[in-house]
């Protein structure tokens, strides 16, 4: 699909492409080219994307966090911009959950510096 819609965006003068869990069934390794392509998508384009892998959330240049909440009979939606130490956060959340510790710290800031330099 990224494929697919890159080669059309190319062609067409759409300024915003939306993928939703464009990462289903993609593991760590393939996680990261495809969070590098999505980057180089986004310097001609406006991306927007939702995922739930850290090395894909790592490459965007800005991030949001989705949330759901129940409150009594409705679904409450919000989200809300990161800053940097909540990206941190967030990657770590991603990777390892509530388990999450320090060293899960390291490697989100660690995925995050990475995937910095490549912008």
């Amino acid at each position: 699909m990224l494929a697919l819609k890159t080669v059309l965006a190319a062609h067409d003068r759409l300024g915003t492409l939306i993928f939703d869990e464009i990462d289903a069934n993609v593991g760590g390794r393939l996680g990261d080219t495809l969070g590098q392509k999505l980057a180089a998508l986004g310097q001609t384009h406006q991306v927007i994307c939702v995922t739930h892998l850290p090395q894909v959330a790592s490459y965007a240049r800005h991030q949001w966090t989705i949330r759901k909440v129940r409150r009594g009979k409705r679904t409450v939606t919000s989200i809300q911009l990161l800053a940097d130490a909540e990206r941190v956060e967030e990657l770590a959340s991603m990777l390892r959950g509530e388990s999450r510790g320090e060293t899960t710290r390291k490697e989100a800031a660690a995925m995050l510096a990475a995937a910095r330099e490549s912008w």
